[in-house]
């Protein structure tokens, strides 16, 4: 064959192979997590959050988990995204599960809910009207116990606020010292309204109001502790003190609005 009829043989049109076509690469199958690095995965957020949280969130509807054929639970990364809404429902805006699970479901249906959990604290459709339970960045109940100093630190109180605190029984420290999960909240709470001129001993009266209310409430708590174990009985413990701070904020603006007239 010569020179010139081998390149004719090279530049000539070759049939097309079959089977070569050029195909998506398969995806990743999504990434599942076991119940314990969902743990982890949540605790630097959620400090207080354990596995039988978990469990009981599974238990209400909050969360529907994945089973493997031997029945342990998988979490996917939506679930966990679900979980984390949940909880800071919960700690950051004192919403019962009932109404977190409804508003869940909505937006699963496609509807618009106004002051969602996706929304800003305080919202109206949440179950509370515009001057709603939780102002926001004050609320933070979990189970972490605090020292004196840490929770300066994280209220923004001085040392003589923390004292005028407790001096007025609104802060209570512990055997040890340490400071309980709600004490945070309350630091923060009294933080700002000493902006507005309100000092610990204007605040004493509502130590007051919260002692009849525990006293009024505690005889349901001891049935819920046998029926439904510990997790049962602090959320219905948690939903009752929301019942109840939304009663008394809409006492309270009552009251304020009758002095402004309509």
């Amino acid at each position: 064959m010569t020179a010139t009829s081998t390149a004719a043989a090279d530049d000539a049109p070759r049939p097309e192979r079959t089977g070569t076509t050029s195909r998506p690469e398969p995806s990743e199958p999504e990434r599942l997590y076991s119940i314990g690095e969902v743990l982890n995965l949540l605790r630097p957020e959620f400090a207080d959050v354990t596995i039988s949280k978990l469990r009981f969130l599974e238990s209400e509807g909050l969360v529907a988990p994945l089973r493997t054929p031997a029945g342990y639970r998988k979490y996917t990364p939506a679930h966990v995204e679900r979980l984390r809404l949940v909880l800071a429902a919960q700690r950051d805006r004192y919403l019962p599960l009932r109404v977190i699970r409804e508003q869940l479901a909505a937006a699963e249906r496609g509807e618009r809910v106004v002051g969602s959990l996706l929304g800003a604290p305080g919202d109206a459709s949440d179950g509370r009207d515009a001057g709603g339970v939780a102002p926001g960045g004050v609320a933070e109940v979990g189970e972490a116990w605090l020292t004196r100093e840490q929770l300066r630190e994280r209220s923004g109180l001085d040392d003589a606020g923390v004292a005028e605190l407790i001096e007025y029984g609104l802060l209570v420290p512990g055997p040890d010292g340490r400071f309980g999960p709600e004490a945070l909240t309350v630091a923060r709470i009294a933080a700002r309204l000493a902006q507005y001129g309100l000092q610990a001993r204007h605040l004493r009266a509502y130590r007051g109001t919260a002692d009849r209310e525990v006293g009024l409430l505690a005889q349901l708590v001891p049935p819920l502790s046998k029926q439904g174990g510990r997790a049962r009985a602090l959320e219905t413990i948690h939903e009752l003190a929301a019942l109840c701070a939304q009663l008394h904020g809409a006492l309270v603006r009552q009251g304020l609005r009758e002095m402004i007239g309509p």
